[in-house]
C-alpha cells in the first residue's frame, strides 16, 4: 500500500515536470503567437532562432521594397539560408 502511494506521488511529480518543460520550450506552446515577418521589429524578429539585430535589419531593409509574399521569401535575405529558414518556417507568418 505503502509502495502504491510513493509510486502515484513520483509520476504526478514526474508528469508535472514534463508539462512544465514543455511549456518553457520555444515554439511548442499550443496557442503561441508567430511573428509576423511584414511588421516585426528589430527585438521580435532577433526572438527567432539564428536571426540576430544584423540579420533582422536586413528583413526590415527587404520588406522595405514591398512586403513579403510568404515566408518562403525571406530566404532572399542575404544571412537566412536553408538552415536557418528550416528553424524558423514554423515561427513565422506573413499578413
Amino acid at each position: 500500500m505503502l509502495k502504491m502511494v510513493i509510486f502515484k506521488k513520483r509520476m504526478w511529480f514526474g508528469l508535472c515536470m514534463l508539462l512544465i518543460g514543455l511549456m518553457m520550450a520555444p515554439g511548442l506552446v499550443v496557442g503561441m503567437d508567430k511573428v509576423n515577418i511584414n511588421t516585426a521589429d528589430v527585438e521580435a524578429l532577433s526572438s527567432l532562432p539564428g536571426i540576430g539585430p544584423v540579420i533582422a535589419g536586413r528583413i526590415i531593409e527587404y520588406r522595405e521594397k514591398g512586403p513579403f509574399k510568404n515566408i518562403e521569401e525571406i530566404t532572399k535575405v542575404k544571412g537566412i539560408g536553408d538552415k536557418i529558414f528550416q528553424k524558423i518556417k514554423g515561427l513565422i507568418i506573413v499578413e
